[in-house]
């Protein structure tokens, strides 16, 4: 008899909403943050484990499902369409030249580096072009033609030299898959990351030429950027097994390429990478603190969407969010 009440007790237990519903450590964390005062600016956190997402939290109003300006970290999404368009043949690889592709918008007084210039150059930020992203993007989108103001700009390096950060890079790249893809890279992104669920880009700004802006100015919902790295964190496989982008891109994009002079990050083609938390961490930044990070070693992605109107690297606010990671990371190893 006592055994018999015993195993009713223990089945009673095990379906007790406060046993089967144990607290979790991240989900505590996401809530503590908005009373931090080095995170004001932070709008919405996605953690999502093994494609599982097992806490989400909006900030001061704003919610994970709502539409926002991911700036830089577009470049990453970019990046994917490179890849992709590789893979389809409608480009040679990272090592084709890019002078052919954008002969007509080449200046005449052209510098004969300019024919040196390469795919992988312009991904991994090593074009060697004067930079036009900081003090000198205002004058750049203020041009009548970017691609050629771009392609225009005197040389501050060799080709494959130092990594020389400019949005530039990626808009001239956007202007490829426009002319090789005889479709706009909106067009492309919807129809070759369709198939990725959950997966959407809203506004996106173009320039007066109509090619939309490589790199920049892009909107989507932070679940849309946490679709887009699962993506990644899974080899460039959808939920159903379908391959998008192809594995060995996924490799080639996180592999270093050169360094930030700014950060000291290692960067890749169009992802950058630090030790964050004791793990290696592949991450999409951009301005204000739209940051994607992906951890392989323990199945995790994390999407951190913020405030838009200041910048994150020389306020602290990015090593501010890298820490948030950091604290994601040791709750995850916890739960």
């Amino acid at each position: 008899m006592i055994r018999l009440m015993a195993i009713v007790l223990a089945l009673l237990l095990s379906f007790s909403p406060a046993v089967a519903e144990q607290p979790s450590a991240v989900r505590e964390l996401l809530t503590e943050l908005a009373d931090r005062n080095d995170l004001k600016p932070l709008k919405t956190v996605i953690v999502a484990r093994d494609g599982e997402t097992i806490a989400e939290k909006g900030y001061r109003g704003h919610s994970p499902g709502e539409s926002t300006n991911i700036k830089s970290a577009s470049k990453s999404v970019i990046s994917a369409l490179v890849g992709i368009a590789i893979d389809k043949g409608l480009l040679n690889g990272p090592e084709q030249k890019i002078a052919p592709l954008l002969k007509e918008d080449l200046p005449s007084s052209a510098d004969p580096r300019i024919n040196d210039i390469t795919i992988g150059n312009l991904l991994s930020m090593q074009a060697g072009l004067g930079r036009l992203s900081g003090p000198n993007y205002g004058r750049w989108v203020s041009s009548r033609n970017w691609v050629r103001f771009a392609l225009a700009q005197p040389f501050a390096d060799e080709p494959g030299g130092r990594m020389l950060y400019s949005t530039a890079s990626t808009h001239l790249l956007s202007a490829i898959l426009t002319k090789v893809g005889r479709k706009s890279t909106l067009a492309l992104a919807r129809d070759w990351l369709g198939p990725l669920q959950g997966f959407r880009i809203g506004a996106w700004e173009r320039d007066p030429q109509g090619i939309y802006l490589g790199g920049n100015q892009m909107a989507m919902s932070a679940r849309s950027l946490l679709a887009f790295g699962e993506l990644y964190r899974e080899g460039g496989r959808t939920a159903d097994g379908r391959q998008i982008v192809p594995a060995d891109w996924i490799d080639l994009s996180w592999q270093p390429h050169t360094n930030s002079y700014f950060s000291g990050d290692a960067y890749g083609y169009g992802w950058f990478a630090r030790q964050i938390g004791g793990e290696t961490a592949h991450f999409a930044w951009g301005y204000g603190g739209q940051m994607l990070y992906i951890i392989p070693s323990l199945k995790l992605t994390v999407v951190m969407t913020s405030e838009e109107t200041g910048p994150s690297a020389r306020s602290g606010y990015r090593d501010a969010l890298h820490g948030v990671l950091a604290e994601i990371v040791s709750a995850v190893k916890t739960d």
